[in-house]
């Protein structure tokens, strides 16, 4: 795994030099110095709708939009929806949506399905040409043929099936005259090759199910081997960028170029980049549909969820995604990123954009006895100091208050610089208060504090009293001014870091029990009109954003990261 403190050392360092181009940068510059024009740049990102996009595409996203913007090329958004089975519109809509919250345009929304009239008639020329032939025999009957990676495979019985017959079985089956599996059509290739998905791989199956764009016209749908590259080669790609797992494909991809690529026409290239995985989550799309299929989270955006729109709703900023991104890089080689940094990332952001308010999440009652009971008056309070143009606003102060429970001991040691009986501190931009004493419950639990308060110590007065130094300075919340809200606080996923990655154990065995906790919540008044997505820092509490879930009557906060990174103490611990 990828530590934090490596990538922490790696930011410091970018701040002090140029950054250097990636290899596939360097790619893309050397092809333009032995013949690519500058207009014949073109990128894409081809995702398959059958689920969201998680943290693992943004990596994708943010290289090839990126390259776009850096050499003025457009980039398509392309939709590999060749598997009926399993993609579906919501999908597609969900991510045109993510792309766009990225900040990223695309120049053409396009779909392998536009050209499914196109590819099958190139197989056609192929089946004329000698080049693709119908098999019959079941899958496992194919798969048992194929050989070892040491072994040649043996051909099919139907591999020299006539033309003619070859023919009039696929137009057969592109009108749906034979049941799923009969069939396939199958590239004629080498079954000898040491590249196993050169052994005559399959073109095209049979599946009588429903299209959500082509509806029931299609009876046989083409493999994405098949489907990919042409399909970069009608959109005229110049680079077709995929993860490491596509390398071994890569010499099919040209395969099926070479097969009817025009000398007037842009001939794509493939290359490869490897996949960056996520530490204390999992990313496969069959895993992420088991989480959400079993009720494990709510939904796809489920804020715990490594998915983009699960991020955007936990309150992740677009340009936290993308600097975390950038912070990776690209590379040959595949590893684990521990979260941590993506934490840090939005922390670094959010420090920066997200107003301050006053929220207590664990409620204890003190009484300011010397504070006249009715009395009310409202304090300046800065909105982000890390942002001049903020401002100020103004927050509710009275004789009750609540601060934190763990803000409070009634007997402490000298590290401990919160409120202690006979121990001062500074309430927020108020007054400095003594605790003086404190009221239990039947089972000894602090209920109540009873504190005085200095008059002539209110914070920004210019007095004397208002400068003298306490060592603590704690957040509150006046009662009676005081708004509640749910406020749910998310935790990591998963306990292990590569859940996925035993072999003796299902990853749905490291689901983290704690990793969500709904609490009430008591907020300063200002956020009685916060909408859908405001952000805000809740002051030594953490970063926090509003839920869609919020009503009128109940608003809902998700807890989008601590202040600071807690598992990274816990993990020294262990």
């Amino acid at each position: 795994m990828v530590d934090f403190a490596t990538f922490a050392l790696q930011i410091l360092g970018m701040a002090e030099e140029v950054k250097s181009l990636n290899f596939i940068e360097h790619i893309i510059e050397e092809d333009l110095k032995t013949g690519y024009g500058s207009n014949q740049l073109r990128f894409r990102f081809p995702p398959e709708p059958n689920g969201y996009l998680h943290i693992g595409h943004a990596s994708s996203i943010c290289l090839n939009f990126g390259l776009g913007l850096k050499y003025n090329a457009p980039v398509n958004l392309r939709f590999d929806d060749t598997n009926p089975a399993k993609e579906e519109k919501e999908y597609v809509e969900a991510i045109k949506k993510d792309v766009a919250w990225l900040g990223y345009e695309w120049d053409t929304e396009c779909y392998a399905s536009d050209y499914f009239q196109q590819l099958y008639d190139w197989a056609v020329e192929l089946i004329k040409q000698g080049k693709a032939y119908v098999d019959s025999q079941t899958s496992e009957q194919i798969a048992s043929q194929k050989g070892t990676p040491t072994e040649p495979g043996k051909p099919s019985p139907y591999r020299d099936r006539s033309v003619e017959e070859n023919l009039k079985l696929f137009e057969g089956m592109k009108n749906g005259e034979f049941k799923e599996g009969e069939h396939v059509l199958r590239a004629k290739i080498n079954m000898a090759s040491s590249n196993m998905l050169m052994r005559d791989p399959v073109m095209y199956r049979i599946l009588h199910k429903a299209h959500h764009r082509t509806n029931t016209d299609w009876c046989i749908y083409p493999m994405y081997d098949w489907t990919h590259g042409e399909s970069d080669y009608i959109e005229q790609v110049s680079h077709s960028l995929c993860t490491l797992e596509f390398l071994p494909h890569r010499e099919l991809y040209d395969w099926f170029l070479d097969q009817l690529v025009s000398t007037e026409k842009l001939r794509p290239k493939q290359r490869e980049f490897a996949r960056r995985n996520l530490s204390h989550t999992v990313v496969s799309k069959r895993k992420l549909l088991q989480l959400v299929t079993s009720g494990v989270v709510a939904g796809w955006d489920d804020p715990r969820m490594p998915t983009i729109s699960g991020l955007r709703r936990r309150g992740y900023t677009p340009e936290s995604i993308k600097n975390f991104a950038d912070t990776i890089g690209i590379a040959k080689r595949e590893n684990v990123v521990d979260v941590s940094l993506l934490e840090f990332h939005v922390r670094e952001h959010l420090n920066k954009i997200a107003p301050r308010v006053m929220a207590v999440l664990n409620p204890l009652k003190l009484v300011i006895t010397n504070y006249e009971e009715g009395k009310e008056e409202w304090l300046d309070a800065e909105n982000n100091p890390e942002d001049e143009s903020a401002g100020f606003r103004k927050v509710p102060f009275s004789r009750e208050l609540y601060i934190e429970q763990e803000d409070f001991r009634e007997d402490a040691n000298r590290k401990f610089f919160r409120l202690k009986l006979g121990g001062e501190v500074r309430l927020k931009n108020g007054y400095i208060i003594q605790a003086n004493s404190c009221t239990k419950d039947s089972e000894g639990n602090v209920i109540e504090v009873q504190c005085t308060y200095d008059p002539k110590s209110k914070s920004g007065s210019g007095t004397e009293e208002s400068l003298r130094k306490v060592k603590g300075t704690l957040h509150w919340v006046s009662i009676p001014h005081a708004i509640t809200a749910e406020v749910r606080l998310y935790d990591r996923l998963f306990t292990d870091p590569t859940p996925d990655g035993h072999k003796d154990k299902d990853f749905m065995d490291f689901v983290n029990p704690d990793s969500l906790e709904k609490i009430t919540g008591y907020l300063e008044p200002s956020l009685k009109d916060v909408q859908v997505g405001d952000q805000f820092q809740f002051q030594r509490m953490g970063y926090f954003n509003v839920d869609k879930d919020s009503t009128q009557e109940k608003m809902v906060f998700n807890r989008t990261v601590t202040l600071r990174d807690t598992w990274a103490k816990l993990e020294q611990k262990d």
